[in-house]
């Protein structure tokens, strides 16, 4: 015997005159819907009367709106582990990184991996990992601005201008990391502070006496932004060459070898996702790729960032001072380029980390 649905499963009562087939799928304000007669006689007979339910099934909705509420924050959560988990992975190459780019005194002598050695004889082992804690304080709100403002801007492009999708994930991925970088920058500069110090020799005791020093010995507020410029011209190529390789690869591979390289993600069997070997490989090569662009520019924000820490910041005070100083002084390799080995040693795991575990966090957070 046919019964009526129970109020909880009505969601709305559709007025027609036209006879409809039992059974057919509707779409009522975006949520697919089932037709059922509220009279089994006239169904039976082959009609419908004026009046039908219009039911929905759970597994067909696309849930509660207090569930795609939290959409904003489960993103937000997945770039930041994403961020904090590539950034743990070389938290020891960055910090060589720094002391090479700016010269230090104790190491500018050595090269990447003599500096490697030296470090943990000097300052033990934990010395890899001075001004990691800034690092994540500031990474973890940098990866989860930069992941979420790409995926919106990408959308927001794509949809409202109708460009190609290989220059609006360009666009897309430049402009999330420039967003990125203006909300964390003084943290950053924070970070690159510590980093630099050498046990036995400290200015600054903690996060925030840093903050406190910078504060009140360089200008207030506008002396967390030194060597903001460069890191804005920098960002934009970085962050966009980035995104634009990971997506077109990803995307290719997708759609060429769908068999070999992707899966089903875990939470949309609908949805396809690379394997994780293949996610690795793919983020390897663009954080290479994008470093290779944008290096100059990162050794200049370097020096400008360390600013009255270094002897000769009175000749870093722009982004050409800067640039003119170190090509004279150091020239390409030894200047512009200073570190860039290293550079790719951990550029490659750096976002191989980055894109796969951002991937990964999204079927786990239902993000598919």
């Amino acid at each position: 015997m046919y019964r009526s649905p129970s109020s909880s499963s009505v969601d709305v009562i559709l007025r027609h005159k036209r006879a409809t087939v039992f059974g057919q799928m509707l779409s009522v304000n975006g949520r697919r819907a089932l037709v059922v007669p509220t009279d089994v006689a006239d169904y039976s007979a082959g009609r419908m009367t004026s009046e039908a339910v219009v039911s929905t099934s759970p597994a067909i909705s696309s849930g509660p709106p207090a569930e795609r509420d939290y959409h904003f924050v489960r993103s937000f959560v997945a770039g930041g582990v994403a961020g904090c988990c590539a950034k743990s992975t070389i938290a020891p190459l960055d910090r060589i990184k720094i002391l090479l780019q700016a010269q230090n005194p104790h190491y500018k002598h050595l090269g990447v991996f003599a500096t490697l050695k030296a470090v943990p004889k000097k300052e033990g082992f934990l010395g890899l990992y001075k001004g990691n804690g800034a690092m994540m304080v500031r990474i973890f709100p940098y990866g989860a601005i930069q992941f979420m403002a790409f995926e919106k801007y990408n959308k927001l492009l794509g949809k409202q201008f109708g460009i190609s999708e290989h220059i609006h994930r360009l666009i897309a991925g430049s402009m999330a990391g420039l967003t990125a970088v203006i909300f964390t920058y003084p943290l950053d500069v924070i970070r690159a502070r510590l980093a630099f110090q050498v046990t036995g020799e400290h200015r600054y005791t903690g996060i925030a006496n840093a903050f406190q020093t910078i504060y009140l010995e360089e200008g207030g507020v506008s002396g967390f932004y030194r060597g903001l410029i460069p890191t804005l011209i920098g960002m934009a190529p970085y962050a966009g060459v980035s995104f634009f390789t990971f997506g077109t690869l990803k995307s290719l591979g997708l759609k060429h070898f769908p068999e070999r390289l992707g899966q089903p993600s875990s939470d949309n069997p609908d949805v396809q996702v690379l394997k994780v070997h293949v996610n690795l490989l793919c983020g390897g090569v663009a954080g290479a790729i994008a470093q290779t662009i944008s290096y100059p520019l990162d050794v200049a924000r370097r020096r400008m960032q360390l600013g009255t820490v270094l002897p000769d910041s009175e000749k870093c005070s722009s982004l050409r001072k800067t640039l003119k100083y170190v090509y004279t002084e150091f020239g390409i390799k030894k200047g512009l380029y200073r570190g860039l080995s290293l550079n790719y040693i951990r550029c490659v795991p750096s976002q191989a980390v980055a894109f796969t575990t951002y991937e990964f966090m999204k079927q786990i957070l239902h993000l598919n």
